[in-house]
């Protein structure tokens, strides 16, 4: 690869990167506040739907597009026009089908599949997101088209866009539902779920109206000689590169859509509970799920950016180099990811009062279940890790493998906690938890197997884990020392927010102090980042 190649590669990639962080950033801003708006009760129908959608959508964008990218680079490449042309005059109609398919499906088969997820009254909110499956297949095509001639801009702008009208469509909407009937609230939720999450639809119509636009303006009209390869042919090398990595893909969408099945039908066969009560409960465990979801997402993406270069030093058959690089990324998830799902942890009931302010009983009730996917947090980040790696490695089908393994786990352990009354909605953050911990348990040992070099674990991991446990121990006292001297004169909403606060910034400088002085992190772990060289002579490290 040239050095302008290579300029090209990383232009690309701080833009999408960078676009992630602008839409979690928006993402966060439409969840805090919705999980005010839904209440425990909305949040179970908004997620089902959601549910529903997602593993919809993996059909059509986890593997297909990477195989148009795929091709259209490779035609890019020899300056084959009419090929490109070609590939994507056949895909579009590929995902016309798929889209048209998938979303005929959600639109008159809601009731069934709302029925089938034990969660009937989620039917209005499925019905109202049905649209997007169709968009979204359109998108995916387009992105994929558009990425695989290097340009990642369009991408970009779109997932920007979509996010906006989340926020700009999806809360007033929810909002002004919600006070038509203000005095059944409750029973008004099913409404109110189905306004918020027509905004994720209104931005994928959106989104497609913009890459429309941008793709008529700026086609590329010159004449070309190249003779393009037939439609069935393009299909079969699009569905030879897509299908395996959507299996891949969908083997957890699926385990999550069980998941829920099995949460809310133990609830009810169980426990006895009605479809309300256990909606209830079983959202107070989802917007417990949001904050580690929300934290792993701008965790992971900095470290994701180091694999490349291993996957050149092993294509180089540089081992050591590889090692290295990986060894660095490691560090790297140690140091954001252990503090993160301990801070989580530690201040897990006061930062969940801190975020839904109108729903302090489903914050406190939320608080025990995001004490336990704190540390789910950190195996998340692993999961994403190991999982990049092994694929770098060339062991593309082992992370299948491992997910289902884990998936099985947590529902199983869904089934026996969920139905135990001792136990009933906690035992789901556990089998949570217990899920990741076995895939991340597979994929360490995976990637011991197949590394040149053996990845010393206990080393990489023991002193970011001291570190954060002590950090968590100073983030509490300074919490709980703030709180009290607070709260005789402030409301206790106030002094829990100063609180938490004060707890935060004391955990990150006893952390960055502690980073420092154990000298966790090296040179070469800080170097690749943006910004790295300046972050080296600000820290002295070596």
């Amino acid at each position: 690869m040239s050095s302008q190649k290579k300029q090209s590669f990383i232009g690309g990639a701080a833009v999408l990167a960078s676009a992630v962080v602008i839409v979690k950033l928006i993402g966060a801003v439409y969840k805090i506040p919705l999980n005010n708006i839904l209440g425990s009760v909305g949040k179970t129908y908004f997620e089902t739907a959601y549910l529903i959608y997602n593993f919809l959508n993996i059909f059509a964008t986890a593997g297909l597009p990477l195989a148009i990218s795929k091709l259209t680079s490779q035609a890019h490449a020899q300056g084959l026009e009419n090929q490109k042309r070609k590939i994507f005059r056949t895909a579009i109609w590929l995902f016309f089908a798929l889209g048209l398919a998938g979303s005929t499906l959600m639109f008159f088969g809601a009731d069934q599949l709302a029925a089938f997820e034990e969660n009937p009254m989620a039917a209005q909110a499925i019905r109202a997101l049905a649209p997007a499956v169709f968009c979204v297949c359109l998108l995916a095509c387009m992105r994929g088209y558009t990425q695989g001639q290097g340009n990642m801009t369009p991408t970009a702008v779109s997932q920007v866009l979509e996010a906006l009208c989340k926020v700009g469509i999806g809360l007033p909407l929810a909002w002004y539902i919600l006070g038509l009937a203000r005095e059944a609230a409750e029973d008004n939720m099913a409404n109110v779920a189905a306004g918020a999450i027509f905004g994720v639809t209104a931005g994928t119509i959106l989104s497609v109206c913009f890459l429309v636009f941008y793709m008529l303006s700026h086609r590329n009209r010159n004449r070309s000689a190249d003779v393009p390869s037939d439609s069935g042919d393009i299909i079969r090398q699009v569905l030879a590169i897509g299908i395996p990595i959507t299996l891949g893909n969908s083997a957890l969408g699926i385990i999550n859509l069980i998941d829920t099945k099995i949460v809310m039908g133990r609830l009810q066969s169980a426990l006895l509970l009605s479809e309300s009560e256990a909606a209830l409960l079983n959202g107070q465990y989802r917007m417990a799920m949001d904050m580690p979801n929300m934290v792993a997402s701008f965790v992971y993406p900095v470290t994701m950016s180091l694999i490349p270069f291993a996957a050149a030093a092993i294509t180089q058959r540089d081992n050591a180099k590889a090692d290295r690089i990986i060894s660095s990324a490691f560090r790297l998830i140690a140091v954001l990811a252990i503090p993160a799902g301990v801070g989580l942890s530690v201040l897990s009931t006061p930062i969940m009062r801190l975020m839904l302010p109108q729903r302090q009983e489903d914050a406190v009730a939320a608080g025990p279940h995001l004490q336990i996917l704190g540390m789910a947090l950190i195996f998340i980040c692993l999961m994403i890790l190991t999982n990049a790696i092994l694929q770098t490695y060339g062991k593309e089908r082992l992370p299948i493998f491992t997910v289902i393994a884990g998936g099985l786990t947590k529902i199983v352990m869904n089934f026996i906690l969920v139905g135990n009354p001792e136990i009933n909605i906690n035992g789901a953050p556990i089998s949570t938890l217990c899920c990741y911990l076995v895939v991340v348990g597979l994929n360490l040992l995976f990637v011991w197997k197949y590394s040149a070099e053996k990845p010393r674990y206990l080393q990489l991991f023991f002193k970011p884990a001291v570190a954060s446990v002590l950090m968590g121990g100073a983030a509490w006292a300074v919490y709980g020392f703030t709180n009290r001297v607070l709260s005789a004169g402030h409301s206790a909403y106030m002094a829990n927010a100063a609180a938490v606060m004060a707890g935060i910034l004391a955990g990150v400088a006893v952390y960055g102090i502690l980073v420092i002085a154990m000298r966790i992190l090296r040179a070469e772990d800080v170097r690749s980042i943006p910004h790295g060289e300046k972050l080296v002579r600000l820290l002295h490290l070596k």
